[in-house]
């Protein structure tokens, strides 16, 4: 037995769906390209996937505004899908902790500071809590990301180029007490 509340959601999810049908067409993308969006949106985070034929993935990008006299504010998550990907540009050199889905710890590894990246396609998809918007358009030039976009980005290329995600290991590092007051 369905109940009324259940029955909300199914409707809600599957107008959903629907609507992600029609922005697909609109783009003039394959579904198949159009998933590390729907993904990131969806479950959070950056996704990449390969076939024979397509390479693609999505970065996604925060931005938090808050107004101080009300006391509230919201977050504008920023999605870019990159079908066909390739990296122009990488500059400097960032040691951070990564945790891949497959790998049980998190890794200590190299990403670039500053990655350029250009692709076949750029689609960019703006989610805004307080409308209850996903704004999406065409990009028609390379992007260029810094900080945890760029680390998001070369992770994601990792994969599309089929290099397993392999650094230092968490059990490296060692536990010290900090003294001072």
């Amino acid at each position: 037995m369905v109940y009324a509340s259940e029955y909300e959601k199914l409707k809600k999810r599957l107008s959903f769906n629907l609507q992600e049908e029609v922005i697909i067409k609109k783009l003039n993308i394959t579904p198949e390209a159009f998933l590390p969006l729907v993904f990131s949106i969806k479950f959070g985070g950056d996704w990449s996937f390969k076939t024979e034929s397509l390479k693609v993935l999505a970065v996604k990008e925060k931005l938090t505004r808050y107004d101080q006299e009300k006391m509230v504010g919201y977050t504008i998550e920023t999605v870019f899908l990159f079908v066909n990907p390739k990296i122009l540009k990488e500059e400097g050199v960032i040691h951070r902790l990564e945790k891949c889905s497959d790998k049980k710890e998190r890794d200590i590894v190299e990403r670039p500071f500053k990655i350029e990246v250009d692709a076949e396609d750029i689609i960019k998809a703006v989610i805004n809590p307080l409308t209850l918007k996903i704004t999406v358009k065409h990009l028609k030039c390379p992007l260029s990301f810094e900080g945890s976009s760029a680390y998001g980005v070369s992770h994601e290329m990792n994969h599309l180029v089929g290099l397993e995600v392999n650094g230092k290991s968490l059990w490296d590092f060692k536990y010290e007490l900090d003294t001072e007051v």
